[in-house]
């Protein structure tokens, strides 16, 4: 099995200075939900997502468009945007909504640590419903590996470090990487400790409380399917696609 020596872990996208993955590798975790939702999208037949920062950029971004194959779609503070065609939430992703489309993407977190990975050699999308084929795609390569985690309005968020944890101890046989840093050595504990049952922990976690209310059990449930996809989406040219 390939063997990963140099990997890190930022626990909010606020703490990402750009610079800092010039010539590596990122990895984009939105568990709740923005990633979830771009791994599903993509994996039932969009054409292409473009992630955007904020409501102002997607306005201008879709009256740039003369076509009905194009759709506005996103949250903020976890709410579907008014007069967006989709929100952020995977269940709405299917087939016959969003098969040949290309997705403007806004979210409160996950788009705007997306964009923020633009300088990184390579940027692939993470989340647990596609958590072994980002495994198998970052064994391909021999740069360092940073894993980014979207957070929360600048605060840490379990699940995406709980992610973070899995991917290392996936990527390294249940073993910590022997040149992991400080940020991979905390997460792939954090997962040691709670990731015999994702989806029970998840619910407890705080952005789980916070979309209590508008978003169903089901859909955090969803969003912490391991393995669903085996699509791996990728962040290029202001372009994610597979």
């Amino acid at each position: 099995m390939p063997e990963i020596n140099n990997i890190d872990v930022y626990f909010t996208q606020q703490s990402v200075q750009e610079e800092a993955l010039r010539g590596k590798t990122a990895v984009v975790i939105d568990v709740l939900r923005a990633t979830t939702t771009i791994t599903t999208a993509l994996s039932n037949g969009a054409r292409q997502i473009i992630p955007v920062e904020d409501m102002s950029e997607a306005s201008r971004m879709i009256h740039s468009f003369d076509s009905d194959q194009y759709l506005l779609c996103g949250e903020k503070d976890g709410k579907k945007i008014d007069g967006y065609a989709l929100g952020n939430s995977p269940l709405e992703y299917t087939e016959d909504t969003i098969g040949g489309k290309t997705i403007i993407f806004t979210t409160t977190n996950g788009t705007k640590a997306i964009k923020k990975t633009s300088i990184a050699l390579n940027t692939y999308i993470a989340s647990f419903v596609n958590m072994e084929a980002v495994t198998q795609k970052l064994f391909a390569h021999d740069n360092e590996i940073v894993l980014v985690c979207s957070g929360w309005k600048g605060r840490i968020s379990f699940e995406d470090s709980l992610l973070a944890g899995a991917l290392i101890h996936s990527l390294g046989n249940g073993i910590l990487p022997k040149n992991a840093k400080d940020g991979a050595k905390v997460a792939f504990g954090l997962y040691q400790k709670y990731g015999k049952d994702i989806a029970s922990e998840v619910k407890q976690s705080d952005h789980a409380k916070r979309l209590k209310g508008f978003v169903s059990e089901e859909e955090i449930e969803y969003c912490c399917d391991v393995d669903k996809f085996s699509v791996v989406p990728s962040f290029a040219d202001g372009i994610i696609t597979t």
